[in-house]
């Protein structure tokens, strides 16, 4: 178990029966390997939601507005469209560097790993995207240790809301919509 999920256990208990995947069929539908943090985050709280604020996307979610896989699609699709009159952040400027969404917010945020060519999944960095519009944060961080390092106030973004996080925490698991 990493040091982030240990600390998010403490922030919020497992809710219960842990979530089974099939990773290597959601990997290749992704046509790419995930970090094993997040598998294991999955694994542990599934797709949730984070002080009334944070959802973390799981593949296969319950509710399906919170669906990883579909999000992915939508949001490449969105990006490259969005960059055709829009500048790239400078993080993804080397050829084949590309951003899969992790997490998304009740404002409209969303939370990507930066995904670069030739860098290991277990390495991949996060970024946080303002809903409608151009400004991006880079975090040198897993999104598990993001997630934590965000609700223990360790690691403050000037994108997210400042309401974020609540003084007294709060989690569920994504049910059926």
């Amino acid at each position: 178990m990493s040091n982030s999920l240990a600390r998010l256990l403490e922030i919020a208990s497992a809710p219960g029966e842990p979530r089974q995947k099939d990773w290597s069929e959601i990997e290749r539908t992704l046509g790419t390997k995930l970090p094993s943090d997040y598998k294991e985050l999955i694994r542990v709280y599934g797709g949730s939601n984070w002080d009334d604020y944070l959802y973390v996307l799981e593949p296969g979610c319950p509710n399906r507005n919170y669906d990883l896989i579909d999000w992915t699609e939508q949001q490449t699709e969105d990006l490259e469209g969005l960059w055709e009159f829009e500048e790239k952040p400078r993080e993804l400027a080397a050829e084949g560097a590309r951003v899969i969404p992790w997490a998304t917010t009740d404002n409209g945020e969303f939370l990507y790993w930066l995904v670069l060519p030739g860098i290991d999944p277990e390495h991949w960095t996060v970024m946080v995207n303002e809903a409608r519009g151009d400004r991006w944060e880079h975090f040198s961080v897993s999104c598990t240790q993001f997630l934590a390092s965000s609700l223990d106030g360790d690691l403050q973004s000037n994108i997210l809301s400042s309401s974020y996080p609540l003084s007294s925490h709060g989690f569920r698991q994504l049910g059926s919509a």
